[in-house]
């Protein structure tokens, strides 16, 4: 079945011109999907249309099925979280387990049932001990892993990640990515993931490259990923694991090109021993 499905999308902020043109794209339920694309190519308008923040000029927008409109707005967002670029913004509360409720206070949900969301949610992004803590004091990794804690907190069939990890480090980075995909394998939960950090849609099982508002690549990220040369002419670079392939055959040691960081090894041992 389909979780998300855009036909003939357009969108445009006005006198800047159309951030979507004509869009047609979908995610299949239970997927994991990278969104790339350089600044302005129209990657977090995608997904605040996905989420209903913003209304298409034209064309359909359907989650699960159901036609999104401004009077199923409230049920949609039930079934589509967001998680945005920067931490502290989303922030409502001064407590995590208070921050990790609004949400699901905000439905209308009974104090048991939150009392369960809420561990459930410090449960699937390993928060459980943070219950109690103080969100600003906090490192970057963590708050935006309550931020995660509290679209969960909802039961969304959904989680669109836009930008989540573009301001933590890469320890941070590495941290919330992992918890994502344990949420897509053992939870079953869609992921949308919009990035410009081309390593973490290696982990996605397909990739889509936008530009000035159209889908230009969709594939495998392997796939998409060997096609350096177009990768190019939309201002992406490639990941640094395919870099560092590069660079090892100029230097002599034909390692074929690798996708994780083990492969590489085991590949490297081949030519060198």
């Amino acid at each position: 079945m389909k979780a998300l499905e855009f036909s003939d999308v357009s969108f445009s902020y006005g006198e800047e011109g159309f951030a979507l043109k004509k869009l047609n794209f979908s995610v299949e339920e239970g997927e994991f999907v990278a969104i790339l694309g350089h600044n302005g190519s129209g990657k977090s308008t995608l997904a605040r249309l996905a989420d209903g923040l913003l209304t298409a000029d034209e064309g359909e927008i359907r989650v699960f099925g159901e036609l999104l409109t401004e009077k199923n707005l409230f049920d949609i967002r039930k079934d589509v979280g967001i998680v945005f670029q920067n931490p502290d913004s989303q922030a409502v509360a001064s407590l995590v387990e208070d921050d990790v409720a609004f949400g699901a206070e905000n439905v209308g949900l009974e104090r048991g049932e939150i009392g369960r969301r809420i561990d459930f949610a410090l449960r699937a992004v390993g928060m459980e001990s943070y219950r109690t803590a103080t969100i600003s004091r906090l490192s970057g990794g963590q708050k935006q892993r309550v931020a995660i804690a509290g679209v969960l907190a909802l039961k969304p069939r959904v989680m669109i990640l836009d930008e989540s990890t573009a301001m933590l480090d890469p320890r941070g980075r590495k941290e919330i990515i992992e918890v994502v995909r344990k949420l897509n394998e053992e939870e079953g939960i869609t992921v949308l993931l919009i990035t410009h950090f081309m390593e973490e849609a290696l982990l996605c099982h397909r990739a889509v490259v936008m530009n000035r508002g159209e889908i230009v690549m969709q594939d495998a990220p392997a796939n998409i990923f060997r096609r350096r040369e177009e990768l190019l002419t939309y201002n992406l670079a490639l990941p640094r694991i395919e870099v560092l392939c590069n660079r090892l055959r100029e230097g002599g040691i034909p390692v074929t090109d690798a996708l994780e960081i083990e492969t590489l090894a085991e590949e490297i041992a081949k030519c060198v021993s």
